[in-house]
């Protein structure tokens, strides 16, 4: 089966598995599990950031987020497409009662920063209270530069908000801009990075911040209930993952880039240049789209249905599995 619907579709290899058997283990509530322990240590440092703390999954991770930096009532401002708005499920709306302030995603992935700053609200008992400014980086793929991510980093301070980062997929921006990621997450407040996207580990997402943000952060993962008992045996996959699957995510950025030369070729397809590993293309209609789903389906192959059809190279989509699928396309087309 060849799965270009997302890279959380990637199977753990044989070598992970061996070392999550042989991960020393223990209770990671009571804070005696030695690899979880040595995962946050060395996660917090790669980032450039005081603590982490490892959690199920990047909902969790960003929820626990705003949930520390916000109260009942505080608002954050947020992207209307970005993941910590629109994809997880109202959350921190439901859960917090903390109410988004939802911008308009500029084509690049960015927030106005002028719109961002006509949108702080006034001290007054009016308005909720903004307290947070939530970014995304990779967002669809698209990497947020740091001359932007700088100036951000200007406002949010300028004007006393916490500055949050959904990373969930940031190593993809640090590769593709051949930088350290710390150069990208060391001025946010709070970061969250996903684990079992790209970098292929099964299950996990961790949560950076200062010392003191990670105590509080440590309540509210138990409220929700985040807090696991032997999570060595996880913790071990993402610790391999952050040795042996950060630089090759360059593969996946240059077989994206290949699949979309090879697209290119096919007269009705649009094909939209992916920045990472994020290929976005257009088909004449939704139906078309989710035909030609259904077809390759048969075929042994996956991507989502629709107009606008995103496909998703990962660690398990070689330069053979592209060639095959772009066969496939042209015949069913």
């Amino acid at each position: 089966m060849i799965d270009f619907r997302s890279d959380t579709v990637t199977h753990p290899s044989p070598e992970m598995r061996a070392f999550m058997a042989n991960a020393r283990v223990g209770d990671d509530v009571f804070g005696d599990d030695p690899t979880v322990n040595a995962l946050e240590m060395r996660v917090a440092k790669l980032l450039g950031l005081e603590s982490a703390m490892l959690v199920p999954s990047g909902t969790q991770s960003n929820l626990i987020a705003l949930l520390t930096h916000c109260g009942r009532g505080d608002e954050y401002i947020v992207g209307q497409d970005y993941h910590t708005y629109k994809y997880e499920a109202g959350g921190a709306a439901s859960l917090g009662s903390i109410q988004p302030q939802p911008l308009a995603v500029s084509g690049d992935g960015t927030l106005d920063l002028d719109m961002v700053k006509k949108t702080i609200k006034p001290n007054d008992f009016h308005f909720a209270k903004t307290r947070l400014l939530a970014l995304e980086n990779t967002h669809s793929g698209k990497i947020i530069s740091n001359d932007y991510l700088n100036q951000a980093s200007r406002l949010a301070r300028d004007n006393g908000l916490y500055f949050h980062l959904d990373g969930a997929r940031v190593f993809n921006a640090a590769v593709a801009q051949n930088i350290s990621v710390k150069e990208i997450t060391s001025q946010f407040d709070s970061v969250s990075v996903c684990c079992s996207k790209g970098l292929g580990a099964p299950i996990g997402s961790l949560l950076c911040g200062s010392e003191s943000f990670i105590n509080t952060a440590r309540r509210w993962r138990k409220m929700v209930g985040g807090g696991m008992r032997q999570a060595g045996i996880l913790a071990a996959a993402i610790d391999f993952a952050l040795s042996h699957n950060i630089e090759r995510l360059k593969d996946d950025h240059d077989n994206a880039r290949y699949l979309a030369e090879l697209l290119s070729t096919v007269p009705s397809i649009r094909v939209e240049s992916p920045h990472t590993n994020m290929l976005y293309i257009e088909l004449e209609n939704a139906e078309v789209g989710a035909e030609l789903q259904q077809a390759l389906a048969t075929r042994g192959i996956l991507i989502s249905s629709g107009r606008r059809v995103r496909l998703v190279t990962h660690l398990d989509i070689d330069m053979a599995a592209i060639e095959r699928f772009v066969a496939e396309v042209k015949t069913i087309l």
